[in-house]
């Protein structure tokens, strides 16, 4: 069971949560399915899937129950709960259309990257969006450029809770090669992903501070490895995205 800053949970609570992530994950089940998948008794899941009906976060079709649309109305707010993120969605929309990649914006949370908003160019890897999904900051431009504006001391708790897994045979996995890399980053401002999280895909990445001087987030950008020669790699595309970048700090520092 996990604790908060009191030492105290509550597992009713805790399970329900599960039973709304197990949905999300599995796509809707049976009241005996998702109980199954859970290790819960029958019993026990019917009455958290009736409390969650009743408050209209699961629905059901048939005897099949999914998530309910009252989570666009979180989503929505969630993401543009600060200036600085509802500034971010046109200019990861203009990255898109200047770089025709595949362009997003994230945010760091409890150590591992989140996708705010996403845009595809003519180029992109992927069309879908994947705003929300959650992933690790070391395999991404996006989330080594959002480590670098971290203590290395903070760099070392956020490895030590996730770890370091590889995704492709270039992910690194070494912790200090991993700081060694950041440093660089830090210097030129520019994050590069050779193939790291997916083969194939290369990307750059660049943070963001707000008026602060503390990072908000990080602009990326990312195309099929076969489209992008190496001046366009590692000069064009950081250009543009720090040009970018530079817009949106002037623009949320006189908000």
């Amino acid at each position: 069971m996990g604790t908060n800053e009191s030492g105290r949970t509550l597992r009713t609570t805790e399970t329900s949560l599960e039973v709304l992530e197990t949905l999300r994950e599995i796509g809707g089940a049976r009241v005996t399915e998702l109980a199954e998948e859970m290790g819960l008794a029958p019993s026990t899941m019917h009455a958290h899937l009736t409390t969650l009906k009743e408050k209209e976060y699961v629905v059901k079709s048939g005897d099949v129950y999914h998530l309910g649309l009252k989570f666009l109305s979180f989503g929505d707010y969630v993401a543009n709960r600060k200036e600085a993120y509802r500034t971010a969605k046109s200019y990861t929309e203009q990255l898109a259309n200047e770089t025709e990649c595949r362009a997003v914006f994230v945010v760091e949370e409890n150590g591992r990257g989140v996708y705010l908003h996403t845009y595809s160019g003519k180029h992109a890897v992927w069309k879908y969006s994947t705003v929300g999904k959650r992933f690790n900051l070391h395999q991404t431009a996006s989330g080594k450029a959002l480590l670098s504006q971290l203590p290395e001391s903070q760099v070392r708790v956020f490895a030590d809770k996730w770890g370091l897994p590889a995704e492709t045979e270039n992910t690194i996995t070494d912790v200090e090669a991993l700081l060694d890399e950041l440093a660089e980053i830090r210097e030129t401002g520019i994050a590069f992903n050779e193939e790291e999280q997916l083969e194939g895909v290369k990307a750059v990445g660049v943070p963001v501070k707000g008026p602060d001087g503390r990072v908000v987030g990080a602009f990326s950008v990312a195309s099929p490895a076969n489209r992008v020669d190496e001046e366009r790699f590692r000069s064009e595309l950081p250009n543009i995205l720090l040009g970018v970048a530079n817009e949106f700090e002037l623009e949320i520092s006189l908000s």
